[in-house]
């Protein structure tokens, strides 16, 4: 019996070889470009947000304008100025028809939205229970998101894959 190592173990060194630090970096540089695509652009999320926002705030003016039997219209900024019953106090958007106390916002969470109504000057939302095929696009920086509803049904954000909804 040897009291002294085997000549096997005197040569084999301590510590990682170079294949197995090269194995943890690829595996870390992977991690983190998986990670980096992963996260979304903010203006995507704050888009997203303002979309859902907005689609709930038409579905509430158009059950208080069915309910009250009011005509209304929401216009965004760049046409709400140019009509009478708009209001004087400056708005990112507006429902025209309906009274002050209904308490609606009149203004992007986020700075920088804008809207655009496709294929007519604005959107109308009573008091009639069909409104008529209705779509809008917001856009934030580059990004961009789309709403609409089909007369019958509720307002939806669309997505790329919807189809389009006709006028």
């Amino acid at each position: 019996m040897a009291l002294s190592p085997s000549p096997d173990r005197q040569t084999r060194s301590a510590g990682f070889t170079l294949i197995e630090l090269m194995v943890v970096v690829a595996i870390i540089a992977l991690a983190s470009a998986v990670v980096s695509l992963a996260l979304r652009d903010p203006s995507d999320t704050l888009l997203e947000k303002e979309g859902a926002r907005l689609a709930a705030l038409f579905e509430s003016a158009r059950a208080e304008a069915r309910a009250s039997g009011l005509e209304v219209h929401w216009l965004p900024r760049s046409i709400a100025s140019d009509r009478p019953g708009a209001g004087d106090t400056p708005a990112d958007f507006t429902f025209v028809g309906l009274p002050m106390s209904a308490g609606l916002p009149r203004r992007w969470l986020s700075e920088g939205v804008t809207a655009n109504v496709i294929g007519a000057p604005d959107i109308v939302l009573g008091p009639e229970p069909l409104i008529g095929a209705q779509r809008i696009t917001l856009r934030l920086g580059d990004s961009r998101l789309t709403l609409a509803t089909d007369g019958l049904g509720p307002f939806a954000v669309l997505s790329d894959e919807t189809p389009p909804v006709s006028r």
